[in-house]
């Protein structure tokens, strides 16, 4: 054999020698086979997963201060559909401002001031303990220092009426001091702090032109 055929055999087995490790290596493949698809194309349109869309979904406003489902919290969300502004959050904080106004004004006998905010029958029953203070010559001095607790109780809606009325615990903090004729302290002092209850009730028709909530019913 001349030196080209032998190049030529030697090219030859060292190319069988590399495609036979490169089966080894690799793996054959044998008939027709499609190229791989994506898992999503092959799902029918009809058979593929369907999810379902919640529109709204809890309110926030309402489920942070009731429970879920409650006669309060629907009552809540049909005053909120009667008048859009109607905010539970923003309530509260108005209801924490005017619990220390009206408590104060009745503690200090000054219920001119509070009028607006409160029903024919809780002023007059504020008014005869107030005269009744007066009748005995006793005047108080007294202190708020802040409200340590509030949560709504309850809530109930009058869809004829569009009323609303909402009922907040209080737990206040304030000193007085009760004072005879003479001056003398009769009750409580400078120094010694009352923590006091209350579960007051408010009102108001919602969606009306007037923004204020009267104070319709109290307890404790």
């Amino acid at each position: 054999m001349n030196s080209p055929t032998i190049q030529l055999l030697v090219l030859a087995g060292i190319a069988l020698f590399l495609i036979i490790k490169l089966k080894s290596v690799l793996g054959t493949r044998e008939g027709f086979e499609k190229p791989p698809t994506q898992a999503s194309d092959s799902l029918p349109r009809n058979s593929r997963p369907q999810l379902e869309v919640i529109e709204g979904g809890p309110d926030r406003d309402i489920t942070d201060h009731v429970e879920e489902g409650s006669d309060a919290a629907k009552a809540l969300a049909a005053m909120k559909k009667a008048d859009p502004s109607f905010s539970v959050s923003e309530f509260l904080q108005g209801a924490r401002g005017a619990y220390e106004m009206i408590l104060m004004a009745f503690e200090r006998g000054q219920l001119d001031s509070i009028v607006p905010f409160l029903s024919e029958d809780v002023f007059e029953a504020f008014s005869e303990v107030v005269d009744a203070r007066e009748a005995k010559g006793l005047t108080v001095e007294a202190n708020f220092i802040g409200v340590r607790e509030i949560s709504l109780v309850d809530a109930e809606f009058d869809e004829s009426t569009r009323l609303g009325e909402v009922t907040v615990k209080f737990v206040g903090e304030l000193n007085s001091t009760v004072r005879d004729r003479a001056g003398d302290i009769v009750e409580g002092g400078k120094n010694e702090v009352k923590r006091q209850k209350d579960i007051w009730t408010f009102a108001r028709t919602m969606g009306s032109d007037d923004p204020n909530w009267k104070l319709v019913a109290t307890g404790g």
